[in-house]
């Protein structure tokens, strides 16, 4: 009994400091999404200080600067919050069900089913843009399926989950070029959406993205238990009595469910899913529980500035959000390949 109080003693004050420095990597990734959503109401064509904002914000304003706040900067800057949290709990949900690092919504090719599905319905379907979202979500569960069933022979390893992934996004990829070949009059929204970004995204896009963040954050944060046994091995997750299958199954609906609705209002947004959850893991660990909140906050904080730099960089010209994430992921992802591979 002694010797397990003694353990107990020695153990407890690195637990504790654990515990203590995962809540202030929390904090500074909050301070992060703050500072993210500042920037980008203040940062643009118009000068507005943080001053004006808040003021704005608490008199309802109707001057010009309150025109661009309220319907133009604000509800842009809720969708690119919301887009970067969705993609990046996706892309962190897909690393624990693959038991691969190198996952990513984008790279593995389930955005691609979503993009081809909204890409389909933007096209030839253009008065139906309320059927986006669910369609786009289906177009995404399709093409995990595939991948899932492509990427398994005995098990599933990262490396055939890479190729299978890369395959499908080149085959769904093409299917986007077709359509946009043979209704070249209706491609304008479609090459918008292949890039990526925020452009004009107003209230309405906010009210599509919005339930599906809420209901998708929330049945993330309730499978964060069973992510960390996942990552234990199929045979001792079955062992602590874990429906490996089912949780797997489970948990890339919700994370297909997270990136389709991403990817509805924002288009073929990549690297997100990549890059922020694996930064997030080097700070914070591969404790799911507090994992995906740090992701969450840390995608907010990426995607709202990468949109601020987007908007003015080369201002008056505006880049696509999307074209700055590539510029950031590629090489990232680069890395992460030559040292997992």
């Amino acid at each position: 009994m002694s010797n397990r109080h003694n353990e107990a003693k020695v153990n407890f004050p690195f637990v504790a400091s654990r515990t203590a420095w995962r809540l202030f990597v929390l904090a500074v990734f909050a301070l992060l999404a703050v500072a993210g959503v500042v920037l980008s109401l203040v940062k643009g064509a118009l000068a507005i200080t943080p001053e004006q904002v808040w003021q704005i914000m608490l008199t309802s304003a109707n001057d010009a600067k309150g025109q661009v706040i309220w319907n133009i900067r604000l509800p842009r800057t809720l969708v690119g919050a919301l887009v970067g949290l969705n993609l990046a709990l996706s892309g962190a949900i897909l690393q624990a069900v693959m038991r691969n690092p190198l996952a990513d919504p984008h790279i593995i090719g389930i955005s691609s089913g979503a993009g081809l599905a909204g890409v389909a319905i933007m096209i030839l379907f253009p008065a139906m843009e309320y059927l986006i979202t669910p369609v786009a979500f289906a177009g995404a569960m399709i093409a995990a399926v595939i991948i899932y069933i492509l990427a398994w022979k005995g098990g599933i390893r990262p490396i055939r989950i890479i190729l299978a992934g890369v395959a499908v996004s080149a085959f769904l990829g093409s299917g986007i070029s077709a359509l946009m070949i043979f209704y070249s009059d209706r491609v304008h929204g479609a090459l918008m959406w292949m890039v990526g970004g925020l452009s004009a995204r107003s209230w309405p896009h906010l009210e599509i993205i919005l339930p599906y963040s809420l209901l998708g954050g929330v049945l993330a944060l309730l499978g964060a238990t069973r992510l960390n046994v996942l990552q234990l091995g199929d045979d001792m997750a079955r062992g602590l009595g874990l429906q490996v299958e089912v949780t797997r199954i489970a948990m890339t609906a919700v994370a297909a469910l997270l990136a389709a609705s991403a990817v509805s209002v924002a288009g073929l947004l990549g690297f997100v899913g990549l890059i922020v959850p694996h930064a997030a893991r080097l700070m914070i660990g591969s404790d799911y529980r507090y994992l995906l909140p740090a992701a969450a906050l840390l995608g907010i904080g990426v995607v709202t500035i990468s949109d601020m730099l987007a908007r003015t960089v080369l201002a008056p010209v505006e880049l696509p959000v999307g074209i700055i994430m590539a510029f950031v992921g590629a090489p990232f992802f680069l890395y992460l390949l030559r040292r997992e591979v």
